[in-house]
């Protein structure tokens, strides 16, 4: 087979889920940090910026009109509204990443997962979940940051986004964070390690092999 008949290598899509106080974002900063192949999509928000958050780097900050004016134009490859503001991934930034054979992790919630498998059927689900709800509610306590009635509408998020668990592949409990960690890092490490994925990273080796019989 010659190397313009081989189909291109193109890159794997992660999509990390999880209810807020889960550790979703700690173990997916983690993971990015070990694993130089895989990249973070970085997601759009009309949240204002919190202290230390950068424009590019945590997320594209956008008014409400600009990112409606986004949904209207279809840039979104998933959008949706928590808490009163919008989030969203934009296609062409998935699309440019995954097309350079780059592995790319999207850290969104249920809605936003169903709306990229529409997209695209192959991305691979990862749900994290708490070791129980009352734990949960501990974490969430133990920020300090937020209100009892503010804690009280998460959890009820919460409840709604666990909900959800069975639509994704591997569920993965975040009791032990270098635990849970480990158990995210093996299942990337299997999924590229699928015939479908290496063939065209291996297409001369395996060109090789079958050429023998």
């Amino acid at each position: 087979m010659s190397d313009l008949s081989r189909p291109k290598p193109t890159g794997l899509l992660f999509i990390v889920s999880a209810p807020s106080g889960a550790g979703k974002t700690s173990l997916v900063k983690a993971l990015v940090e070990r694993d130089p192949e895989l990249v973070l999509s970085v997601s759009c928000t009309t949240r204002p910026a919190r202290t230390g958050e950068q424009d590019g780097v945590h997320y594209h900050f956008l008014d409400r009109a600009r990112f409606e004016r986004e949904i209207a134009e279809g840039a979104f490859l998933e959008h949706a509204e928590v808490f009163g503001n919008r989030y969203g991934t934009r296609a062409a930034d998935v699309r440019q990443c995954l097309d350079a054979g780059q592995d790319v992790i999207l850290e969104i919630d249920w809605q936003g997962a169903r709306q990229v498998r529409e997209r695209f059927p192959e991305s691979i689900g990862l749900f994290v979940l708490p070791p129980s709800i009352a734990e949960l509610e501990r974490r969430l306590r133990g920020r300090g940051t937020d209100s009892d009635a503010v804690i009280a509408r998460r959890m009820t998020q919460a409840h709604d986004e666990l909900a959800h668990f069975a639509e994704y592949a591997y569920l993965v409990v975040n009791d032990c964070f270098e635990t849970a960690l480990a158990a995210l890092a093996a299942i990337v490490t299997a999924e590229r390690q699928r015939l479908a994925h290496q063939r065209p990273r291996l297409a001369a080796l395996l060109d090789s092999i079958e050429s023998i019989h």
